[in-house]
């Protein structure tokens, strides 16, 4: 935190709806700030496809440097189909952020808030209010950019290491431990295939090593596949789930569309010291501009940053600012609030200001 115990965060809206949802996530900061004693300090910079478009870089050394220096980073969404690297891969900052400062958590929140639409049958009536983290900066994904393609084959290296793994796997226990103290089942699952690949099996043998240290969390193991087959029949089952990052790539999806789709979900990849907060949606260039993007998952996800924040710095009112934004989506969405996302007819602005309202 900086001298005058305002709240750096560094602000990077990205491409597509990036920005028009990062918008009203701004003002309900700004709201909070009005009826709080938080103080907030905004910094905006380029990040993106556009900006590597424009310059041959998908962010410039000083974006980085106010990323090392801010408290947190709120991130839109990055990335257009349009422009790519010379290999024909995406630009995706979210992606270097997460190499660059470690950000080996992958927290990915799939909660049904009342009134809107799941495909699950009963999801309505049981809900569904789990976790998904992926490891971020190894397993399928340490191989970005480092591939061997031939005229004959490609190939692609997992890594799992134990420094990461069990890094990760504390992080996960001690989330697990919080939303049991705020009355959550607090129960961890570790999700591999470890029944084929010895990768996996070290994997698992951490975690039941980890699980040891932790035995006041109930513990479980599935496999990738049996867990998605139970994912979409019992959603409502899971509280906490682990597993490497491709596996969370997909999984993380997955629950989002049990939620109502993309635009409800918020995620954060976390570190030690630093974290990213932002959407998990992508840029929706067919939407851009035209005010139809849902800002639920941009709001949710500074609410998540409040939460981080409290923990980092030990301020209770931010952990109860993250509450109150939590609870102003659910009061808005049950005023009737139904966005272009499924089949309503509210935008981007009034999404926003039912929140602002409802706060």
């Amino acid at each position: 935190m900086s001298a005058n115990n305002a709240l750096h965060i560094a602000v990077l809206g990205g491409d597509g709806i990036g920005p028009e949802v990062m918008a009203p996530a701004l003002e309900v900061l700004r709201k909070i700030e009005q009826t709080t004693d938080l103080k907030f300090r905004f910094t905006e910079a380029p990040a993106g496809a556009n900006h590597y478009r424009e310059t041959g870089k998908s962010m410039p050394d000083s974006t980085i440097k106010l990323c090392e220096e801010a408290d947190a980073i709120l991130l839109g969404a990055c990335g257009l189909p349009s422009v790519r690297y010379p290999d024909n891969t995406e630009i995706m900052p979210q992606v270097e952020l997460r190499f660059h400062f470690d950000l080996y958590a992958g927290v990915r929140p799939a909660r049904l808030i009342p009134g809107v639409p799941s495909p699950i049958v009963g999801a309505d009536q049981r809900g569904i209010d789990l976790v998904v983290i992926r490891e971020s900066t190894e397993g399928l994904f340490a191989s970005m950019g480092k591939g061997v393609v031939t005229h004959e084959e490609a190939r692609e290296t997992l890594v799992i290491t134990r420094k990461t793994s069990e890094r990760l796997f504390e992080f996960s226990f001690k989330l697990a431990e919080r939303r049991k103290k705020r009355g959550r089942p607090g129960g961890l699952t570790c999700v591999d295939k470890a029944n084929v690949f010895k990768a996996f099996a070290f994997f698992r043998e951490m975690f039941d090593e980890a699980a040891k240290r932790h035995p006041n969390v109930k513990t479980d193991r599935l496999y990738v596949d049996a867990c998605s087959a139970m994912l979409v029949k019992r959603p409502w089952d899971f509280d906490v789930m682990v597993m490497e990052n491709m596996f969370g790539d997909i999984l993380s999806d997955m629950t989002a569309g049990l939620i109502g789709g993309m635009g409800m979900a918020p995620s954060a990849d976390i570190g030690d010291r630093y974290a990213v907060f932002q959407p998990c949606h992508g840029t929706a260039p067919d939407i851009m501009g035209q005010s139809k993007a849902n800002p639920t998952g941009m709001i949710l996800s500074a609410a998540m940053m409040l939460d981080w924040l409290a923990d980092k710095h030990g301020l209770e009112s931010a952990a109860e600012a993250g509450e109150r934004i939590e609870r102003a989506v659910d009061k808005a969405y049950a005023q009737g609030i139904k966005p272009m996302e499924f089949g309503g007819q509210n935008g981007t602005a009034d999404i926003g200001n039912a929140v602002l309202a409802a706060l």
